[in-house]
């Protein structure tokens, strides 16, 4: 496959990279350019349709982007650029800088595309701060059918470079639509999706909860759990019983148990 030989820090290229991992777009903007590091990434974006604007590759490590050809023969009409490992290197953020990377368009999504993906359950990120947490919860929506997510003010940017690699790749295929609390709401209860809050207790637990219905979850921040003046806006609250002698779970693993238990009580009798 063509490639072109960079091994100048100021190419162009390298330069949009770089900005791209540094001040990733904003979600809700008019898309923008992601940086994604590491051939899983690269090949996660391809799965997902992505336009593609260029491929780095360091040098000797071209192979980790041929391998990927069979599979996606596009690869050998995207601008590929093999950058000396210190170079490509110095453009990356992560501690251990990967060997392939790429700039890519970010997707957008409206609500309405939320509503087409069937009556999975929306999850309602408000106010969550960790990249890594973000991920993860993700990975878990679209592992268990979930039909989207709607992003708070508050809560990080899905495209920081921590929360695309937590996700592994699901970042680039979940709707995830910006909005203002009212305003989301106000759409989920006109699509007929009942609201459940999060609460460490006094509240229903999961497993006595019917989940077969289509309904949306608030997942809160990490550390106070579900505001107050968000949480109201709820139809109901639910909690995750806990027989241990922990006080509360992390919101990566308490959303991807509420999202287990709706998809089991959805395999069952209707």
């Amino acid at each position: 496959m063509p490639y072109r030989i960079v091994q100048s820090k100021q190419n162009p290229r390298l330069k949009e990279l770089r900005r791209a991992l540094a001040e990733p777009p904003r979600l809700g903007g008019a898309g923008g350019l992601l940086g994604l590091e590491g051939g899983h990434l690269l090949e996660e974006a391809l799965r997902a349709g992505l336009n593609i604007h260029a491929v780095f590759v360091a040098e000797g490590a071209e192979g980790l982007v041929e391998d990927l050809v069979p599979r996606f023969p596009l690869l050998t009409e995207l601008e590929t650029l093999v950058v000396p490992r210190e170079v490509l290197k110095a453009a990356q953020s992560t501690e251990t800088p990967q060997s392939v990377a790429a700039l890519a368009e970010a997707p957008v999504w409206k609500l309405g595309d939320l509503a087409v993906r069937g009556d999975g359950p929306v999850l309602v990120l408000a106010g969550l701060q960790d990249p890594g947490n973000l991920g993860t919860i993700l990975r878990s929506a679209e592992a268990f059918g979930a039909a989207g997510m709607i992003l708070l003010p508050g809560t990080v940017n899905p495209w920081n470079a921590k929360a695309l690699r937590s996700s592994a790749g699901s970042a680039l295929r979940m709707p995830m639509v910006a909005a203002e609390a009212d305003a989301a709401i106000a759409w989920l209860k006109t699509n007929g999706r009942k609201i459940f809050t999060t609460a460490v207790e006094g509240a229903e637990p999961i497993g006595r909860v019917n989940l077969k219905a289509a309904h949306a979850f608030l997942i809160g921040n990490e550390g106070a759990g579900v505001a107050w003046e968000i949480a109201r806006l709820a139809d109901e609250a639910v909690m995750i019983p806990m027989p241990g002698a922990v006080e509360s779970l992390n919101a990566a693993v308490a959303a991807s148990i509420l999202l287990y238990e709706c998809a089991r009580q959805r395999e069952g009798p209707r």
